[in-house]
């Protein structure tokens, strides 16, 4: 056992090393400007031109086109931001520099301008390929030793990321739609800034844990082989880099040009081969390659780990598709709201959407106020400046909050902010996420088959509560004044759905593959989510397509269909399944 981990266990709050929740709070303003700046940026491009607080007027595809590949590359540069802090630059390093550049990246999005706007996404791709991995990275190395103690450490990690994902789409949402889009963008890149101050001030609570990696000695090198003679087994081939530059090369072809011919009307890479034109060929031969690179590589590894892999490999391809469908709430589901929903209240409504609103803002804020008080008493002295700094995003955090219940209580008639719906996300796993842990310790813990197969059947039911709400809009409708109640319904069954599916995927992996193919494998999963959030967003960009066609109530039905058709076959597939796994729960 380390001592310097053992260092790390002398100032403790709430039982945790002081550290954890710095980067709790580090982490917490991170996803306040992720989340806040995602929750306006699909409405700010879509909104109409004029008005009081004016949109860009893109069309849906264009918009979706856009965030979609933002979100995919946001999945696939942690893969490389984790190898470099591992080996190069250290991981505190590597969340300074990330968060520096989302900052930079949020405050040119602030800008409004296109140059501005992907000159802003772009740094923050880049920054979150830095900053994501190795906040994980670090807890990790905090509570080498302490393994008892790292369930607990990661659950609160998480309450830091849920929390600062329920305040960036309150809060930000809530000024760009009220006071101006500008002001939502810029107001995630404050709080991100202050993020970057309050870690890079409490570094001495770290001691050398995430410091620039020590480069090993050629004899170190050697002792280290010989001590895992088994990290060489199946080298890759040359068919394996053949397959991997086919699936890159195809892969970008489509990911540069959907944006580029949606957005800006650039044909360059638009080819139309086989019959498939927007470069769809393109993306099915990726997909292709990267299938058949698997069939190629797993067969090599010994029965048991290849059999497990296999598994593992049915379990991401499941969640392409539940991310292609959840990812909804980043795309097509804030049109719905803003185009579909009635969102005004008036008289006892009203009032209780009010008091509704003010308590389910008031309280969150209350803890997380009452764990930064915690952090202060026990660390005031060692990072005094860090925890100065921390206190004053609170105050500006409590001074937006009353501004705008105090503007909400003075209006008679309430609109509720498209963006406010998006938050019910983070409060259901506040609520649910005990009792969901609960049931995984418990005896009546489900197999991983029955997991998949609940988290994709919640799933289309949620949108199944939207298909049937809207089966009165008629074709082509380009409004309609919705109950809210069916988009509550439906976020509410989403995250019931992702508490049983979407922590499984890392669970599964640390449990089902060896440790010296986890990079590879690690890869795969992420590779699984990205390709999701691209195809959500590809799909989401036809709503108004296929309401025009057929009907809205068709769109929301497909991804009803869709889920709950694969949660089935993972159902099916429990046997099969089992006994890939072999013995592993």
């Amino acid at each position: 056992m380390s001592s310097s981990s053992e260092n790390f266990f002398q100032t403790k709050v709430m039982g945790h090393p002081a550290g954890l929740f710095v980067l709790f709070f580090t982490e917490m303003w991170e996803r306040f400007s992720y989340y806040g700046m995602r929750a306006i940026l699909v409405i700010f491009l879509t909104g109409m031109v004029i008005g009081d607080n004016p949109g860009w007027g893109w069309e849906t595809p264009a918009a979706l086109s856009l965030l979609g590949t933002y979100a995919l590359f946001v999945y696939l540069t942690p893969l490389l931001g984790g190898w470099l802090a591992d080996n190069k630059i250290g991981y505190k390093r590597a969340v300074v520099i990330g968060a520096l550049l989302m900052t930079l990246g949020h405050a040119s999005m602030a800008v409004e301008t296109p140059t501005f706007l992907y000159i802003g996404i772009a740094l923050l791709i880049v920054g979150n390929g830095f900053f994501k991995p190795n906040m994980t990275s670090i807890i990790s190395k905090m509570y080498e030793g302490h393994d008892e103690k790292k369930d607990g450490a990661y659950n609160i990690f998480y309450m830091g990321v849920n929390a600062g994902a329920f305040l960036g789409i309150m809060l930000c949402g809530w000024v760009g739609e009220k006071e101006g889009w500008s002001y939502g963008f810029g107001l995630a890149g404050i709080f991100m800034f202050l993020g970057m101050l309050q870690f890079y001030f409490a570094q001495a609570l770290f001691g050398n844990v995430g410091d620039k990696p020590i480069k090993l000695t050629q004899e170190q090198k050697e002792e280290e082989a010989k001590a895992h003679p088994e990290e060489k087994r199946n080298p890759f081939l040359i068919i394996d880099y053949i397959l991997v530059v086919i699936f890159v090369v195809s892969a970008l072809i489509f990911i540069i040009n959907d944006p580029l011919s949606k957005i800006e009307n650039i044909q360059t890479l638009n080819y139309d081969i086989a019959g498939l034109s927007d470069s769809l060929f393109f993306a099915l031969l990726a997909a292709i390659s990267f299938i058949v690179l698997l069939i190629v590589r797993i067969p090599r590894y010994a029965r048991i780990e290849r059999d497990r892999m296999i598994a593992f490999a049915i379990f991401s391809l499941f969640t392409v598709f539940f991310w292609a469908a959840f990812e909804q709430a980043a795309g097509s589901l804030p049109l719905y709201t803003r185009d579909f929903t009635n969102r005004i209240l008036e008289g006892n409504s009203a009032l209780l959407f009010k008091i509704v609103d003010l308590v389910v803002t008031v309280v969150p804020l209350g803890i997380i106020t009452y764990v930064l008080l915690s952090l202060f008493r026990q660390t005031y002295k060692r990072i005094g400046l860090s925890n100065v700094i921390l206190a004053f995003s609170f105050i500006i955090v409590w001074a937006i909050v009353i501004y705008k219940l105090s503007v909400e209580f003075q209006s008679t008639e309430t609109e509720v902010p498209v963006t406010w719906f998006a938050i019910l996300n983070s409060l259901f796993i506040i609520i649910f996420a005990p009792l969901f842990t609960k049931w995984w310790d418990s005896r009546y813990n489900p197999p991983a088959s029955v997991k998949y197969f609940l988290g994709l059947f919640l799933l289309g039911v949620g949108f199944a509560f939207l298909a049937f709400g809207a089966r009165n809009v008629p074709s082509g409708a380009e409004s309609a004044s919705l109950s809210m109640a069916w988009l509550v319904f439906a976020y509410l069954f989403h995250t019931l759905g992702e508490l049983c599916l979407s922590p499984m995927g890392l669970s599964y992996l640390s449990k089902l593959i060896p440790a010296r193919m986890i990079a590879f494998m690690f890869g795969v999963y992420y590779l699984a989510i990205a390709i999701g959030n691209k195809l959500a967003h590809y799909i989401g960009g036809d709503i108004e397509q296929i309401t025009k066609d057929y009907s809205l109530s068709t769109f929301f039905l497909i991804f009803t269909i869709v889920p709950i058709g694969l949660g089935l076959i993972s159902l099916m597939l429990h046997p099969l399944l089992k006994r890939l796994m072999h013995g592993v729960r």
